[in-house]
């Protein structure tokens, strides 16, 4: 049975996240249905990484088993073409065949995301629901260097939601940085996985360093603490985007703790 391996840029804001629920319409549900519409199968997605409601992608990856030998162009044409048809802010940007043994949460070596804020008096019009406004300037230097404590392995209890569901709070945060371009302050995260929430925890912290309520060393401190009542704010959904997956050699099965709800 052929495996595709569908690269899929979304808007999450209509919907309830990535992974396929009850309770309203998923990104998962749409490909999904988009695939029906073209094969006339119904099949289930895996995904490198759920994303949580409102949460974006630029590069979100997921795999497909289809009993039909397609060409991956054709795949990833048709598949767009429904989706249009159906209304979603779901595209497949690429569509490639790969081998039976890659799969798109266990083979992934590192996942990419990104948190934007936009820092400025006025409100938000275009960039709504789209960034995360705030009305004070914030000092990205003190924010990327209060970043780099949270770089490493570390118990990462602080920064995971109380409804976190993975094995262990452990994990090893590989890059974080914080850049600024005029009013826009952009946080970015590299690591093999994370905890659910981690990035908008981060996000939420960080904030309090631009604003000078808290210092590089209080965000030490926190991690330190291994105390969920010791983060900051959880920042909104709607600032964080699923940028992109490496994966090693496809033909290589990699298993280890996967990705909680962004």
């Amino acid at each position: 049975m052929p495996r595709y391996k569908l690269t899929v840029e979304y808007d999450g804001t209509p919907y309830v996240g990535w992974q396929r629920q009850e309770n309203g319409p998923s990104v998962q549900g749409a490909v999904e249905k988009a695939i029906h519409a073209m094969t006339g199968e119904w099949i289930s997605l895996r995904a490198a990484g759920r994303t949580d409601t409102g949460v974006h992608a630029h590069g979100q990856v997921c795999h497909a088993d289809l009993a039909r030998d397609w060409k991956a162009e054709t795949v990833a044409n048709a598949v767009n073409a429904h989706l249009v048809m159906a209304g979603e802010r779901v595209v497949i940007l690429d569509a490639e065949k790969v081998p039976e043994s890659f799969d798109a949460r266990f083979s992934a070596t590192k996942r990419h995301y990104l948190y934007r804020i936009i820092a400025r008096h006025a409100p938000t019009a275009i960039e709504a629901l789209r960034a995360w406004h705030v009305k004070k300037a914030l000092d990205h230097e003190a924010m990327h260097e209060a970043a780099q404590m949270l770089v490493g392995h570390h118990d990462f209890t602080t920064f995971r939601s109380a409804r976190c569901q993975a094995k262990n709070p452990n994990r090893t945060m590989e890059r974080i940085s914080v850049t600024r371009t005029g009013e826009l302050v952009e946080i970015r995260a590299s690591a093999q996985s994370f905890l659910h929430n981690q990035i908008r925890s981060f996000a939420g912290t960080l904030k309090l360093v631009g604003e000078g309520r808290w210092t590089p060393g209080d965000v030490r401190d926190a991690l330190a603490a291994r105390d969920r009542a010791r983060c900051g704010p959880v920042a909104p959904p709607y600032g964080l985007y699923f940028m992109a997956v490496d994966y090693g050699d496809p033909s290589s099965l990699l298993r280890h703790e996967d990705d909680e709800d962004l």
